[in-house]
């Protein structure tokens, strides 16, 4: 009777240290799972932000491509 009311006791404990670890585990929650304790508010982003976003991608791209010519004007063949 002693026996198993201590492993009973000790496979609680131990279910309840299992949980309590499963739900602080760091993998990605799915985006309707999120929770408010995060502090982490989605917002979408404006046409102006969207636009903004755009043309700093292709002046990157631009001077990407310039610099490549220039490799490839002042190789020395």
């Amino acid at each position: 009777m002693r026996k198993t009311t201590l492993a009973l006791a000790a496979m609680t404990i131990l279910s309840g240290l299992a949980l309590g670890a499963g739900s602080a585990s760091a993998a990605p929650l799915a985006a309707n799972g999120l929770q408010s304790e995060t502090g982490v508010t989605q917002v979408r982003m404006t046409r102006n932000e969207r636009m903004m976003m755009k043309k700093r991608m292709m002046r990157k791209q631009m001077m990407k491509r310039r610099m490549m010519k220039s490799r490839m004007m002042n190789r020395g063949m």
